[in-house]
Order: C-alpha cells, then structure tokens, then sequence
C-alpha cells in the first residue's frame, strides 16, 4: 500500500494573469517568483499555497498559512499560545529584536502548536515560523515543542512537525543548545510509547533543528527544493578541501542518498498526511 501513495501525482495550477492584466494592477497586489522571477497576483499566489504556476517554487508559507492549508475549518486548538521569550543571558537589544518580531508576526515565538483534525484525522502539530528570528531554536521555542511532544504522548495521538529553522538563536547561548537535547528526549519517549511522528522539513531547516527533532520522524518528508543541512557550505567545503555538488544540502540530494522517505509537493501533503494518519490510526493497518 506505501508505494500507492508515495507515487507522484498530477499536479494542478492556478491560473496565470495575462501581461495586459499585470500592467493595470496596483503595485502592492503582485508578487514575483523568487525560482522564475514571474509576476502573479497575490491572491493567485495564495490560492496556489504560495506555490509558483510557473516554475513550482515552494514559496515560505507563514504558520498560520499553513495551519489554514492543512487543519478541517474549527478544529485547531492551540497550546501554549501564552509562552514568551524573555532575555535570559542580557543580551543587549534582544528584548527590543523580539519584540520587533511580536509585531510583525502577530506570533509570540516562532512555532504554534496545537492540535486538530486533518480531514477528520485527530493529530497533534507544532509548526515552525521562518519569519519570527529566523525560526532559530531558543529555549521557548524548545519548550513549546517538547510540550507538544508531551501532549501528543499523554493524549494518545499522532505528531506531526513542520520544520523551518535557521538552527539555534545566538543570544540564549548555551540554553539554545540544550534544547536540542530536551526535543529529542522528549521524542524518544514519545516513540516508546508507541507515538507515531511525522517529520515534515521546509526551507530552510539547518543548524541544530535539522541535527536533532527534525530528523528524529517515523516518517522524514521534504518539499521540494528545501534547503536541509547542519553546517553551512562553505564551512563544509574549507573543512573537507573538495568541492561539493550544486544541489548539496537540497530536498531531493537527501532523498537521492537515503536521509528522506520522500520529498513531496504542498499540493499533495493534505492527501499524504491523511492517509499516513488512517494507517496508523485505530483500525488502521499499522495500528
């Protein structure tokens, strides 16, 4: 049944405004493709999941965008929605950095979690926010998701994270760090009690978030194109004195060497993560 499912299907595009209509639309309402450098309306572009008509760039999504994309309407309850960041090592001018964020995001930290029905599938969910700091890992970041680990253990249900990090934030220092070990100690009790994860990557995931929960699923999944990695290229490159192939660190060179199960198209995650969900759910095959 897994190779069914982990086939490619055809995929369907939003329409593409004519020339004549790009030139008598407001500047504001259109949005360039960073992969073709196409212009489309906004609202195409959103109805299209933040995916190019043309090129299929995987555009970021916003938490929230992706929340909306995946969860029945009504569903999602958020956990922990009250957690703040504060500045435990007096870094000078973090407070006013994260408070800058607050503003800008509407979020707290730069990951929502919660849990909610994927058509119909009960499940709990932690997704990252590349726009608040850069998704970097500070210790309410790693709190939050060993939370939702925690939750998912004690509730019985399935977990599923989507990951976009730049790896730890600087300024909490060695608490950034620890929170790599606390995520996945939490997983791994997770796992022993029979908890299923899925672990979806987006761009980018690097650093320890890629090092640690992200990589710790049952199942590793991918979009297309992310940027996945530890360390960053030209490190690796004056490290090991060679030069490293042009799509080093992508989606798809992972998959190629057995680190991911499958890179998938956001057009088609609801319809696998469904079927992921009823397999493994009460009755399922693999329950």
């Amino acid at each position: 049944m897994l190779k069914d499912f982990f086939g490619k299907k055809k995929k369907k595009y939003a329409s593409i405004p004519s020339e004549q209509g790009k030139l008598e639309v407001p500047e504001g309402l259109m949005k360039k493709c960073i992969g073709c450098h196409k212009i489309y309306y906004r609202k195409e572009m959103h109805k299209n999941v933040n995916v190019c008509p043309n090129c299929d760039y995987h555009h970021s999504l916003t938490a929230w965008e992706r929340i909306e994309s995946l969860f029945d309407e009504g569903t999602f309850e958020e956990w922990d929605k009250q957690m703040t960041t504060t500045n435990p090592l007096d870094f000078p001018e973090y407070e006013e950095k994260i408070e800058k964020d607050r503003l800008k995001t509407g979020l707290n930290e730069g990951v929502v979690t919660g849990k909610g029905s994927i058509d119909g599938q009960l499940t709990a969910f932690c997704v990252m926010d590349a726009s608040f700091r850069m998704g970097s890992m500070g210790s309410v970041m790693g709190e939050k998701i060993a939370r939702a680990i925690e939750n998912a253990k004690n509730e019985s249900m399935p977990l599923i994270i989507f990951t976009a990090s730049g790896g730890a934030r600087m300024q909490e220092g060695v608490l950034s760090l620890m929170q790599m070990t606390k995520t996945s100690v939490a997983i791994k009790r997770f796992s022993e009690a029979g908890g299923l994860m899925i672990s979806v990557m987006t761009h980018p995931t690097t650093g320890g978030v890629s090092a640690s929960f992200a990589s710790s699923g049952d199942y590793n999944f991918a979009e297309p194109g992310a940027l996945i990695g530890f360390a960053g290229r030209r490190i690796i490159e004056q490290t090991i004195r060679e030069k490293l192939p042009d799509d080093f660190q992508t989606a798809e060179f992972l998959l190629k060497h057995g680190q991911l199960d499958k890179v998938v198209h956001r057009h088609e995650m609801k319809s696998l993560l469904t079927t992921l969900l009823m397999m493994h759910g009460k009755g399922g095959e693999n329950a």
